[in-house]
């Protein structure tokens, strides 16, 4: 009866030798870290608007939302946060899910018909991944980043419906992805394409629109957004948005959305105050960008592999993964917090330690931080 479990501790043993053991870091409310790890890149997190909108809806609702969206999950907050998300994405209409993992699985699953194919980038994030797998439908993985060969996996498919899926920002190093030529491509042949524009929420693009908005293919009839609402805005759940006969479908059709218990009302309430200051921090916006670039200068003077920022994501090389658990552990010594990413979290088995600029970070603290980085470097 306890083989099993016997069989699960090899497998930790397994992960434990190659560097891959994975653990749960508890923090507190007052944890003093310097954070470069975590998402809030605008420092909305805690802004005393979005709490206290947050606030209010609590005293309304309660804890939680008590059933699933078509059930009585359904408030006033979620359908004035989903049309504030469609006005500032520009498309006709957007959905809320309880977490953008729930949005990606959605979405993709949602475009698929018979024989359609899914083109997909390499490096895309677990959730696409994991969307193209539950889809069902014939998935061909591209390069990253490679239009041409993108074009090539149409071309080779002519007559089938085709969606092409990318993040905008890409999750592990930050590079954006050439969206206006990936359009045109799928476009060219009568494709679809989905972007995750979740690094890019709040951080790039018109307002704080994103990078689809920046591209110029707001409101596109072939292109599907999605996000989380928990990077740039802070909180936390998904939206998918595009046109309104798509969102329809959503509601009527996607399982995640269907069978799972709504994002709390203080939580869309909060994250509706969110997008408000979002939309107007132009001057947080250039603070992440020239942070993110400074970063990079000074990482690189060490001597450091450091991808080149887009965004607010700066990835540094690590000689490997036990040698980036060791570093980001040397970090949190010193109290700075950052990402370790290491196999199967990355998509060329390439450990990495991740940098997500955050403009709440006071400025002298982000420099010092550095420091610590460069000091604490195997």
């Amino acid at each position: 009866m306890a083989d099993w479990l016997a069989a699960l501790d090899r497998r930790a043993e397994l992960r434990a030798k190659a560097g891959l053991t994975r653990r749960l870091r508890p923090r507190g409310a007052d944890d003093a870290v310097v954070d470069l790890a975590g998402n809030d890149y605008l420092g909305l997190a805690t802004h005393p608007e979005v709490v206290a909108a947050a606030s209010r809806a609590l005293t309304e609702y309660g804890l939680g939302a008590t059933g699933s969206r078509l059930v009585r999950g359904s408030t006033y907050a979620h359908h004035a946060l989903e049309e504030t998300l469609a006005g500032w994405l520009g498309t006709d209409r957007a959905l809320v899910f309880s977490s953008g993992y729930l949005a990606n699985l959605a979405a993709i699953r949602a475009l698929v018909r018979p024989r359609t194919l899914l083109v997909s980038d390499a490096h895309n994030h677990a959730s696409l991944i994991d969307g193209c797998r539950l889809a069902g439908a014939e998935t061909h993985v591209t390069p990253h980043a490679d239009v041409d060969a993108v074009a090539a996996a149409l071309a080779g498919a002519p007559g089938r419906p085709a969606v092409v899926v990318t993040e905008s920002i890409f999750s592990v190093d930050g590079d954006l992805a050439p969206l206006a030529r990936l359009h045109a491509v799928a476009r060219e042949h009568g494709a679809l394409l989905l972007v995750d524009d979740a690094h890019a929420l709040g951080v790039t693009g018109p307002a704080g629109a994103g990078a689809v908005a920046a591209a110029g293919l707001a409101g596109a009839p072939d292109v599907v957004v999605t996000a989380t609402l928990s990077k740039a805005l802070g909180g936390a759940g998904g939206v998918v948005a595009g046109p309104a006969e798509y969102v329809r479908h959503l509601v009527e059709t996607a399982r995640t959305f269907i069978y799972d218990t709504a994002l709390p009302p203080a939580v869309a309430a909060g994250v509706r105050a969110a997008v408000d200051l979002a939309r107007a921090g132009d001057e947080l916006r250039a603070e992440l960008v020239e942070r993110a670039h400074l970063a990079a200068r000074r990482l690189r003077a060490a001597g450091l592999d450091v991808s080149t920022p887009d965004a607010a994501v700066v990835s540094v090389t690590a000689p490997g993964p036990e040698a980036a658990t060791a570093w980001a552990a040397a970090c949190l010594d010193r109290a700075v917090a950052v990402g370790c990413f290491r196999p199967p979290s990355t998509p060329d088995s390439r450990s990495r330690l991740r940098l997500t600029i955050g403009a709440g970070v006071a400025r002298a603290d982000f420099a010092d931080a550095l420091e610590v980085i460069v000091e604490c470097a195997p």
